[in-house]
């Protein structure tokens, strides 16, 4: 179980991340493809990519030794690269630091490891080319779908939180959590424990290195409760396509506390053939194709008249669709005369997919 504690100052920090992140959504793909449960939804999905993992993403699996993952590999960033780097930006006290936890009274470590522990920066290219090749195999063909998905959730959000308040839209992105007194409190989860059979797995060994770099709270025990405590320091809601298990927390001093959650259909996105991709992606199945059409058509400054005609719909449901929209913070309306203009906000450009 999960409990986040809020401050008065925390209610007013909870921010929705607006795009995804490749390292936490790479890291919990491969928690997940070391984890026993969903045998049967992600069966097929675990056995292509223990396959095709290449030997060069083997390092990551060394970083983690144990139960987890050293903690400067929590980072977010909007490309592999910017993760990277950010990775690689960390102070060398605490490089130092996580290694020495990580591999406390855990045997031999492997030389690469002791050179990073130096500040090699050999040791940092192995670690960046297992990352790229991690990325390339599980993330890369997939990464449209990431970010259709992406976008679905964070409209649905925006939305709910919109009309129902910060309470209810914490509630549909965990069902059977709840806020109560300032806490969040999340039901159990399946643990994240890796599989057997995936241990000796070829290329099984970069599954490992997600275990920790995003915790999952009591993986491996028995009904425990983790408490994470923001004060003043504000949360991050990151949804992960890739992972079915409890929510996973990055907590480090000094920043917002971070939460990937599973989210979409609950199955992991798979590449789609040339060609089939919609161009509604996953905004019709969060709005409404309607409202969605009303948003897309909203990407220049129109009258509800010229909206009701470009969409197709009569007047009065065009003005209904814009103010849920406009409450959403996705459109903004301004009066001219008698005449009022609808038009996509930064907000809504993002969630459309509109190019400035």
């Amino acid at each position: 179980m999960l409990h986040i504690r809020f401050t008065a100052e925390d209610m007013s920090r909870v921010r929705f991340a607006p795009r995804p992140s490749p390292v936490p959504e790479l890291h919990a793909a491969l928690l997940m493809l070391g984890a026993p449960h969903e045998e049967l939804l992600f069966g097929r999905w675990r056995g292509r990519l223990l396959r095709t993992l290449p030997g060069a993403a083997e390092p990551l699996g060394e970083l983690v030794p144990g139960a987890a993952a050293p903690r400067f590999l929590d980072v977010l960033g909007g490309t592999r690269e910017e993760g990277f780097a950010l990775i690689r930006s960390a102070r060398p006290e605490f490089v130092r630091s996580e290694l020495a936890r990580v591999y406390a009274g855990q045997g031999p470590v492997p030389p690469w490891v002791r050179a990073l522990h130096r500040g090699d920066a050999a040791a940092w290219g192995t670690l960046d080319r297992a990352q790229r090749a991690a990325h390339e195999t599980v993330l890369a063909p997939v990464w449209p779908q990431v970010q259709d998905l992406h976008r679905a959730e964070f409209t649905r959000y925006a939305l709910t939180a919109a009309e129902h308040g910060l309470a209810a839209a914490l509630a549909a992105v965990a069902p059977g959590s709840r806020l109560r007194d300032g806490v969040w409190e999340w039901p159990p989860a399946p643990s994240a424990l890796e599989a057997p059979e995936a241990r000796d797995a070829p290329g099984a060994r970069g599954a490992g290195a997600a275990r920790g770099a995003l915790e999952a709270p009591g993986a491996g025990t028995a009904r425990t409760t983790r408490e994470v405590r923001l004060d003043g320091r504000g949360l991050v809601l990151l949804p992960t396509f890739h992972w079915r298990g409890g929510p996973l927390v990055q907590d480090l001093p000094d920043r917002p506390v971070v939460l990937a959650y599973p989210a979409g259909g609950g199955l992991p996105p798979a590449p789609e053939p040339r060609g089939a991709r919609s161009e509604d992606g996953g905004l019709a199945a969060a709005l409404g194709r309607t409202r969605a059409d009303v948003l897309r058509a909203l990407a220049e400054p129109r009258t509800t008249t010229d909206l009701a005609r470009r969409t197709g719909i009569g007047n009065a449901t065009a003005s209904a669709h814009a103010a849920a929209l406009r409450a959403a913070g996705l459109i903004t309306t301004t009066r001219t005369g008698r005449s009022v203009h609808h038009e996509q906000t930064p907000l809504g450009m993002l969630v459309a997919g509109t190019t400035p």
